[in-house]
């Protein structure tokens, strides 16, 4: 039911809250913009589509295999214990937004979107089967023909195989591409490999082939709290006013000045070429991606007209009305810029100096100590081995700090432990009481990995004897 209220106090029609959708047909645009967005999109599209088939070192390059609790990026493999990497990921992500928001405004949303990208793709194949953007809406508005049905259906055919598609490239990073094709060709695909396929193309088809800008205008959050990055020297989509208007219809060879104009001759191509279906005349507005379409399309009609391009152009709030410098190098920039180059350079650091083996080595608490023949005490500890290499590893373990310290294990040396284990061994560590102070001692304990990929841990423990107990000396 349409939410309405009614007119004033003497009476008058209801008055809708709700306007009803109106489909937008943006017109084709060539320009520099243009260019770069369309060279985004195949760009981004092709990592997409083509890093599921890429092989390294005989398996896939990029494979998220969550049974086996293992992440494969090219050279790389990362564990369940690496997990901090990726927040450390989103940090630098949500830097990085936050960096190009307050330098260009939201030139991630038209350039760089998964949204924007794949609308992109999806008005392509619309233009492909029912023409250009008149055409279009001629087709919509006119009967249901022979033609129309056969330019509809090869239409949804298109939309429907490039989103069955998206959903299998999907799947195809949690589970081995030619692993899933093969299963998809004998019908014996998995409940949930099933159901992530059709979600994904599902929800391809429903964002970028149905819904399109309306996820821009009304349900991404980005563009509610984009106004938070901005400032007046946030480069964005402006109109220029003062150079402008009045606008007005007129022939090339009329003098704007002579006749009363500014440069718009209100040809309305900036509203039609504008996939969100706004007048960027009117200011910045919500819907604004910045895609620069406006711009291509404004500079076209300015080199037909003769006049000088920029009437539509990407400038700041300081440059547009208080006729000051583009200012992009300031400090809130500079900041972003430093703190996200200094992560950056930590993440890569980090990244390569990882330690493939990660020891720990726990006390056991049951039990403070047990004293032994010979004027010797043991504590027993538990000491994890993670393996985080693709093949088999041996360890040494040696410990130091006391003198006569030993440590003894219930398990054959040197310590073995399978791909991806974790190994878990007791440990008991032997010292004489006399070596050991009034408050105990300080062990480190060294695993040093034995074969291709060596790699060295320390870690530091306690052992107390007789003499660490309170009340005695």
């Amino acid at each position: 039911m349409n939410a309405q209220v009614q007119g004033g106090a003497g009476g008058g029609a209801p008055e809708s809250f709700y306007a009803a959708h109106q489909k937008i047909y943006p017109r084709e645009v060539k320009g520099r913009y243009a260019s770069l967005r369309n060279l985004a999109v195949w760009v981004l599209l092709g990592i997409y589509y083509v890093l599921p088939w890429i092989s390294w070192e005989g398996r896939q390059a990029v494979l998220f295999d969550l049974p086996a609790r293992k992440f494969y990026i090219f050279g790389l493999t990362f564990w369940p214990q690496d997990f901090f990497f990726m927040a450390w990921l989103l940090i630098i992500a949500a830097l990085t937004l936050f960096f190009v928001t307050a330098l260009a405004g939201r030139l991630w949303c038209g350039y760089a979107c998964p949204q924007t990208v794949w609308t992109e793709a999806f008005l392509w194949m619309e233009r492909i089967t029912e023409g250009n953007h008149s055409q279009r809406r001629k087709l919509d508005k006119g009967p249901w023909t022979r033609e129309k049905v056969l330019r509809k259906s090869a239409k949804q055919v298109l939309w429907i195989t490039f989103s069955l598609w998206t959903g299998f490239t999907f799947v195809a990073y949690f589970t081995p591409t030619m692993e899933l094709g093969a299963k998809v060709l004998s019908f014996s695909t998995g409940p949930w490999e099933t159901f992530w396929v059709l979600f994904y193309g599902f929800a391809t088809y429903g964002n970028a082939g149905l819904l399109r800008e309306q996820v821009c205008k009304y349900m991404c959050p980005y563009a509610r709290f984009q106004s938070a990055m901005f400032d007046k020297d946030t480069l964005i989509i402006s109109y220029d006013r003062r150079r402008g208007e009045p606008r007005g219809g007129r022939k090339r060879s009329v003098d704007p000045k002579a006749a009363g104009l500014g440069d718009c001759i209100d040809c309305n191509m900036c509203v039609q070429v504008c996939p969100t279906g706004i007048d960027i005349r009117e200011g910045l507005q919500i819907e604004c991606i910045a895609c620069a379409a406006c711009v291509d399309v404004c500079n076209d009609v300015m080199d037909k007209m003769e006049y000088p391009r920029g009437l539509v152009r990407y400038t700041t709030h300081n440059a547009m009305e208080e006729r000051q410098p583009v200012r992009v190098l300031r400090p809130r920039v500079m900041i972003y810029a430093t703190l996200l180059l200094a992560l950056l350079i930590g993440f890569g650091t980090a990244v390569a100096n990882r330690s493939t083996l990660v020891v720990d080595v726990i006390r056991d608490r049951n039990s403070l100590y047990r004293e032994l023949p010979g004027g010797r005490v043991e504590n027993v500890y538990t000491i994890t081995f993670v393996n985080k290499t693709e093949s088999p590893r041996e360890y040494r373990v040696s410990a130091s700090g006391v003198e006569g310290v030993e440590l003894e294990f219930d398990v054959p040396l040197p310590i073995t432990s399978e791909p991806g284990e974790v190994r878990r061994v007791p440990m008991r560590i032997q010292a004489p009481v006399a070596a050991l102070p009034a408050d105990g001692a300080e062990i480190e304990v060294t695993v040093e990995a034995i074969g291709a990929v060596p790699d060295m841990v320390r870690r530091q423990t306690r052992i107390i004897g007789p003499s660490g107990m309170p009340g005695r000396r």
